[in-house]
């Protein structure tokens, strides 16, 4: 079984303008509610895949209810712990640039926390635990320390997706998938990378930290996959982009619930590739038609 953890969930809320005066009134040509957070994306394309999952986090509120019944709509599995607070808003302002206004989310009680962990205590072995996105705030620093501690303990894997710290003090705990783009693997390293080969060097060195597999993004670049069997470079399909929304959720969701099919690491990347493309040219996440169209486009090849 996969469980997709979401610490953080929100409601996207995407509002198109065409052109857009600050300060005046403006009005919209189009809006779209979602349900969001990086947990959340996993599952609903590994739904989209047919790979059985379970999304757990936090849900308050009447924003809550909404992700629980969309999610129950789309006939995904979720054990959620019910908050006190809202679940948040975000904001995804769509004109001549995009613009996000995200919400910091609900405050999380002790108890709410630790309901949280308990729910964990269902884990066994050969599961895997999907942890992505930010934690709110009141949670504090180390939860995402906590949730591993509890899947080590059950001899469960783990994929982290997420950045800086919580991130390194994941990596000695041996995460099966770590998959940050271009950029975030420069920030965590705290420099500039310009060539595919100081990716790959860099990426080397999450393995060397104790990262099983690496996934890296280049958005219209393709990805680089990186494993103790070699390094592999896969093409980005073609296709219009139209949302930057969900890409790299849909990605980790392709490879993850593949690999939990097949055991074919390179299946996986290909089709987690794409998984990510099908979300980058929909509204919502991918479809499993569009990612069924797309894997053909995608070449694999060792670096």
């Amino acid at each position: 079984m996969i469980y997709t953890v979401t610490l953080n969930p929100s409601i996207d809320y995407i509002v198109e303008v065409d052109d857009l005066t600050l300060g005046g009134l403006n009005r919209m040509t189009r809006d779209l509610k979602l349900p969001g957070g990086k947990g959340i994306n996993v599952s609903r394309v590994l739904n989209q895949l047919e790979v059985q999952n379970t999304a757990i986090g936090f849900l308050g509120g009447f924003t809550g209810r909404y992700i629980k019944d969309w999610l129950h709509g789309e006939k995904i599995s979720s054990d959620f712990v019910s908050v006190a607070d809202d679940t948040r808003i975000n904001i995804k302002l769509k004109a001549a640039e995009e613009t996000e206004i995200n919400g910091t989310g609900p405050v999380i009680r002790d108890a709410e926390a630790d309901a949280l962990l308990l729910k964990l205590e269902a884990l066994q072995a050969g599961d895997t635990l999907v942890l992505s996105g930010s934690a709110p705030p009141s949670l504090g620093g180390d939860f995402y320390s906590k949730l591993i501690a509890v899947c080590k303990r059950k001899k469960a894997e783990f994929v982290i997706d997420t950045t800086g710290q919580a991130l390194k003090d994941a990596l000695a705990l041996e995460p099966l998938l770590v998959k940050p783009n271009h950029h975030e693997l420069a920030e965590l390293f705290g420099v500039t990378i310009k060539t595919r080969e100081e990716i790959i060097t860099y990426g080397r060195r999450l393995m060397e930290s104790g990262a099983r597999y690496v996934l890296v993004s280049m958005a219209g670049e393709g990805a680089l996959f990186i494993s103790d069997q070699g390094v592999y470079y896969a093409s980005a399909p073609s296709g219009t982009v139209r949302n930057s929304v969900g890409a790299g959720d849909s990605m980790i969701a392709g490879f993850v619930g593949t690999l939990s099919l097949t055991g074919d690491v390179l299946e996986a990347f290909r089709t987690g590739v794409a998984s990510g493309s099908a979300t980058a040219f929909s509204d919502d996440l991918a479809d499993r038609a569009l990612i069924e169209q797309l894997k053909p486009q995608i070449e694999i090849t060792q670096v």
